[in-house]
């Protein structure tokens, strides 16, 4: 009896048939509650970090979730420079091994990893500026409802037809 073993098919090569490289790219989109911040369909790989530490996405990563408080993610294309994101508050998913999903408060994209950190202590400043103006425009307009009320408690009363005694 003569028996042959029959090698399983080869995979099939991704140039051969035509297939393009986005097809084992990861498609990135950050998105905030205002705004999609990035959809990017060829991503080669990123990197994130959570409250257990770094970790690093590939194409056919098995499906994951996490939260991430605050933080920069950075990803890259097969042939390219690294890519930043500077996220507040965000749950980071993958889905299919292809799919990740970043839905965040805040995010700001740059290309180089300084200017980003800058731009985003600038952002803080102002911010916090923005805070105590409006902090102190609501103590303005706080004493100066407070001194009208006295003005009209000395006047006399009630000036401000506030008591429901004046009707009987």
């Amino acid at each position: 009896m003569n028996t042959r073993v029959v090698p399983p098919p080869a995979a099939p090569d991704a140039s051969a048939t035509g297939a393009s490289t986005a097809a084992t790219a990861l498609h990135l989109t950050i998105t905030t509650p205002l705004a999609i911040v990035l959809d990017a369909a060829d991503v080669a790989s990123l990197r994130a970090e959570d409250a257990s530490g770094d970790f690093g996405i590939r194409p056919g990563h098995a499906d994951f979730l996490t939260v991430i408080e605050a933080g920069v993610l950075r990803w890259r294309a097969a042939e390219g420079p690294w890519r930043y994101c500077a996220l507040r508050g965000g749950v980071f998913s993958v889905e299919g091994g292809r799919s990740v999903r970043v839905a965040c408060r805040e995010a700001t994209v740059g290309d180089d990893l300084g200017a980003l950190q800058a731009r985003i202590a600038h952002e803080r400043a102002e911010a916090r500026e923005a805070l105590l103006r409006a902090r102190s425009q609501d103590t303005r307009l706080h004493a100066r409802a407070i001194r009208q009320l006295m003005r009209e408690l000395r006047a006399g009363g009630d000036t401000l037809g506030l008591s429901t005694e004046a009707e009987a």
